[in-house]
């Protein structure tokens, strides 16, 4: 039973949190799939679990507070928070064990038949025990702090996420005394023997020298236990002179947020388990058991383990065609009479980005298209180009090290107008931005922060270029951050064009971003807060007067109910509607009377479904298409600065559709969610592979 029909009252929405808990078991999913290789199964062990770290981060403290302030009357889903706080424990609780048990049942034991072990200290011989020691004494002991519970030592603060060790130990007559040891997060959790073959739990080498830490007192138990805290962050920034400043003091404090979840050893006795929910303030309701290892998501350490014959081959993107061609078959494209699949291929290398853009828009699709010869390679470019004026550039998420920061300071460095919008909001990765936004100012970017009481989360950049024929605007917009590392996984779209009124639109929008423009207006760009959701209901309206509307939606997400009414009323008018929605949903499909025209799938797997396609029209009629950062969720289309843009390339609308329509294909592996409110799995061909061979045969 999935967690959100299992505690649904309501029939018109499913519940967020619950349906968010319902992708998460779709994850878990993948790890159980013996069609894939070892190592990646405990990926996606990981990647379940840390999830789910964040899940109980975020999510759940809103839950919490919402019970603490008393709100007592049910959500448009008919579940009252009390009731959402159960249904989310019940089903955390099932996937922890689910999780925990797969690990331990399966894939620790078909690690070791492929001659990977784990083993503890007793299993060792003498010359191991030997080495461990050593290990112990020289790496590990000196980072360690045991601290004591008593009247002299008040209990101790313990960090989000971090794994300990509860003590107990007999060093008086007043019986025994507890002591925690942190599990220090700057040590690798799994130590590889000098065999590379055999693997030792960190947590294990401690609790097997506990000794050398209390000397002279009798041990008398240990076990594991694992907390979680509200991690998220309340930044009100009109109340501040300084956005800056007052993260990094938000970011400081972020780490003293209130206990959420305690995760424990079966062995913690009952005398552990009542003090640490009494000093972290939980109830025994949020204490979460697991036999196996605590802390699920350090087995990404794993995947660096040097067996490729275990691991999905690597993946090499190509560059988009149209950014290779020779100026012959570019010109045949950009006039629609081109066929992309017979094209002349050219060197991949030095392609002129602002003689393509004159000629067509160019479409790149992330990742089995490369950012660094298509994104990166554009902005690379135009840092190094005399002609080039101005950058302009949006950034939400970027990868550690980046050509593209480079890029951006080396372009400032030659007098070049450099402009990026930073937003230091962005959630987990705010001390990253603040970091950014400091090594660019220091190179003399114009660094800003967005709008007051906004996240700027669309993605967008600008070049402008001094030209014979006058000033010429290149734009970028696309569903996915300017991320060299998360290209590689996230499937993405973004859209590369010269046209003078989406060039315009993004000028404006820049403006508004970095000065005190209240333009709600444009030309071709649907905007949010002002103008984007009101604009997909309007989409939605119109393809629903169509006698064959048929509706496609492609998102992370759908929970804003005005934007689920309209799709209600849309298939009760007759239309068409299949969304493919890779996370939380909450409109139920397949209602009579309400729904029965509306199909809801899910695809996950190999890349993680990210970008954002919102398509009106069939064949006979011609579609409109819209591509951008939001999804259909209050905070995009209300709370944030999002960006959707139309397709308008005859040649790249016939290539999106071609790519939606392989999301609606019987015969791939998916999801389908029924009216029940139950997610059910059907098995098939696997669609990133098969979008690998459709961009291999399209793209030369």
């Amino acid at each position: 039973m999935s967690a959100a029909n299992g505690a649904r009252s309501s029939k018109r929405y499913l519940n967020r949190e619950l349906s968010w808990l319902d992708f998460n078991h779709r994850v878990l999913a993948l790890a159980r799939d013996r069609e894939l290789p070892l190592l990646e199964r405990i990926r996606f062990v990981a990647i379940h679990a840390s999830n789910l770290d964040e899940f109980f981060q975020v999510r759940v403290p809103t839950v919490l507070d919402s019970i603490e302030a008393g709100v007592r009357q049910a959500g448009a889903d008919g579940l009252t928070p009390r009731e959402q706080l159960k249904g989310i424990r019940a089903a955390a609780a099932v996937q922890l064990g689910d999780a925990s048990s797969l690990f331990e049942d399966e894939l620790r034991p078909a690690l070791a038949a492929e001659g990977i072990s784990f083993v503890g200290v007793d299993d060792l011989d003498a010359t191991s025990r030997a080495w461990i020691a050593e290990l112990f004494s020289e790496q590990v002991f000196p980072v360690l702090t045991p601290l004591a519970v008593d009247p002299a030592h008040p209990f101790p603060y313990i960090s989000d996420l971090s794994l300990n060790l509860a003590v107990f130990v007999e060093h008086s007559r007043s019986g025994p005394s507890f002591a925690r040891v942190k599990v220090p997060p700057i040590l690798p959790r799994f130590l590889a023997l000098p065999d590379e073959n055999r693997f030792i739990t960190l947590e294990s080498v401690i609790a097997g020298h506990l000794g050398d830490l209390f000397p002279g007192v009798k041990l008398l138990s240990h076990s594991t236990f694992r907390v979680t805290r509200d991690a998220d962050l309340d930044i009100d920034d009109t109340e501040t002179d300084d956005l800056l400043k007052h993260m990094e003091l938000e970011l400081r404090q972020r780490r003293f947020g209130g206990a959420v979840r305690l995760e424990a050893a079966p062995d913690l006795g009952d005398d552990a388990l009542d003090m640490l929910t009494r000093e972290l303030k939980l109830t025994h309701d949020d204490v979460y058991t697991s036999a196996g290892l605590l802390g699920l998501s350090d087995l990404f350490e794993l995947y660096r383990i040097d067996r490729d014959d275990l691991k999905t081959p690597p993946h090499s993107p190509r560059t988009p065609l149209p950014l290779r061609a020779t100026t012959e078959a570019g010109a045949l494209l950009a006039s629609g009479t081109g066929d992309r699949r017979g094209a002349v291929e050219e060197s991949e290398t030095g392609v002129d980005f602002f003689d393509v853009l004159k000629r067509q828009d160019v479409l790149v699709h992330l990742p089995y298209e490369s950012f660094t010869t298509s994104l990166d390679a554009f902005i690379r470019q135009a840092a190094d180009d005399p002609d080039v004026l101005a950058i302009k550039l949006t950034m939400y998420r970027t990868s550690e090290r980046t050509r593209l920061v480079d890029s951006l300071i080396r372009a400032a460095e030659r007098g070049k107008q450099v402009v990026v919008v930073v937003e230091l909001k962005a959630r987990f990765d705010e001390h990253a931005n603040i970091e950014w936004a400091r090594i660019l100012e220091r190179a003399g970017v114009h660094v800003a922060y967005g709008v007051v009481g906004l996240k700027t989360h669309c993605k967008l950049a600008m070049v402008v270029r001094r030209e014979p024929r006058g000033i010429a605007h290149y734009c970028f917009v696309g569903t996915g951050n300017f991320n060299a590392d998360t290209a590689r996984i996230y499937e993405d779209f973004g859209l590369l064009t010269a046209d003078r009124d989406f060039a315009a639109d993004v000028a404006a929008l820049f403006n508004s971003l970095t000065g005190y423009s209240r333009k709600t207006d444009y030309r071709k760009l649907a905007v949010a807060p002002h103008s984007l959701g009101q604009s997909l209901v309007k989409h939605i309206a119109a393809e629903a007067a169509e006698p064959d509307g048929h509706i496609f939606m492609k998102m992370n997400a759908i929970v804003d109910s005005e934007v689920i009414d309209a799709l209600y009323e849309a298939s009760q008018q007759g239309c068409r509607i299949d969304l493919v929605v890779r996370g939380i949903c909450c409109l139920v499909p397949g209602i009579a009377g309400m729904s029965e025209n509306i199909s809801v799938r899910s695809i996950v797997g190999r890349f993680l479904e990210h970008s954002r396609v919102y398509r009106f029209g069939n064949r006979d009629r011609g579609y409109t298409i819209l591509l951008g950062s939001a999804d259909a969720m209050p905070r995009n289309l209300r709370y944030r600065v999002e960006a959707l843009a139309p397709v308008e390339a005859p040649a790249l609308i016939s290539e999106l559709v071609d790519l939606t329509d392989m999301y609606l294909d019987d015969g791939i592996a998916r999801w389908e969610l029924g009216s029940d409110g139950e997610w059910t799995k059907h098995c098939g061909t696997d669609l990133h592979h098969s979008m690998l061979t459709l961009h291999a045969d399209r793209r030369g």
